[in-house]
């Protein structure tokens, strides 16, 4: 009896800890990712070959890995997991793939962190499943070459812009962009966790999570885990119920506002705007009044900013818009309006 109630709380962990779709239908939106996939695994399984090469890109939290997790559910393959910087040599690399079986399905995340000669011995593994492998050194050196077996690598990155040309068109499946969230989408999601967390969310609640959530699937996740957390530890009604109230609460703890901003991106805008006059300001000028890296900002903090139309790049540099001012309570100048 203790063993079953041991397996069921290891399987509610798992199970809090990725609230991972498992079917086709159970994942929400990206619908044009979707039916081309579907396309593509089909097109492959009624020809009796593997799945060609696919890299999905956009920002963090979006469902990359899911993607590729639901994939390897979908046409019954065994995936095999790994990221960039994992692959440090090139030995490291052989060792994997010479350990696939025929028709595994290798994953690799962050793949724009590979060694460029790591990446340069996945050309041909890629293109005509072989591995080169060079011995020796000098005049003695010679080459070695492998036969790997068939095998179809997904790979994720936020950043497709550091991935080379070369490696790019050897993604012969074809590469995704992710696209953000709708706030309809969201909500979906959320409501669907809900359930899984075996969490009653009234409607109100469920809107302020997802508003909230910057149109990201994981974001609105992790949200809802906290506002259980803060559910179970302050309330002394039904702790599985959770109300605008307890939610509203519970974020305001996060210091995330009603439009999703953190403490980081208001700071970001309030030293835009209180020390620069709203731009336009340059990123290193910025990096260096957040005491942040210029790639943290690009990255994290601007991406939300601009998908709300609080922020906006211009060829002399950041300006905040009208409607950052407005929601941070500052008075908009007419000389901010003729920037933008």
């Amino acid at each position: 009896m203790s063993s079953k109630k041991d397996t069921k709380k290891a399987e509610d962990v798992v199970l809090d800890q990725t609230l991972r779709p498992a079917r086709w239908d159970e994942y929400i939106g990206q619908k044009h990712i979707k039916d081309n996939v579907k396309i593509l695994l089909r097109a492959a399984e009624e020809r009796g070959h593997i799945p060609e090469h696919i890299l999905f890109y956009g920002p963090p939290g979006l469902g990359k890995t899911t993607l590729a997790h639901l994939i390897a559910k979908e046409t019954g393959r065994q995936m095999k997991i790994t990221s960039g910087p994992a692959i440090e040599k090139v030995g490291d690399l052989a060792s994997i793939l010479t350990n696939l079986a025929p028709g595994d399905i290798l994953f690799i995340d962050e793949i724009h962190r590979l060694n460029k000669m790591v990446e340069e011995i996945l050309y041909p593994a890629m293109e005509s499943g072989v591995l080169d492998i060079i011995i020796g050194k000098g005049p003695s050196a010679r080459t070695i070459q492998l036969d790997l077996p068939a095998f179809t690598l997904i790979a994720a990155t936020t950043r497709v812009a550091m991935i080379s040309s070369p490696l790019r068109s050897r993604f012969s499946g074809g590469v995704f962009r992710l696209e953000f969230y709708s706030n309809e989408e969201i909500a979906k999601i959320i409501e669907r966790s809900s359930k899984l967390l075996d969490i009653v969310l009234e409607t109100e609640a469920l809107a302020e999570i997802a508003k909230r959530s910057r149109f990201t699937p994981r974001t609105a996740n992790y949200f809802l885990k906290r506002a259980r957390d803060f559910a179970q530890v302050n309330s002394k009604s039904n702790k599985k119920n959770l109300d605008k109230k307890i939610v509203k609460e519970a974020l305001d703890m996060l210091a995330v506002d009603e439009i999703g901003l953190n403490a980081s991106d208001r700071k970001f805008l309030e030293i835009l705007i209180e020390k620069f006059g709203g731009g336009p300001v340059g990123l290193k000028t910025m990096a260096a009044a957040l005491s942040e890296e210029e790639a943290t900002i690009e990255e994290v903090v601007e991406p939300y900013l601009l998908q709300l139309g609080l922020l906006e790049r211009t060829a002399r540099g950041r300006v905040a818009t009208k409607k950052a001012h407005e929601h941070l309570g500052f008075e908009f100048k007419e000389k901010q309006e003729k920037l933008l």
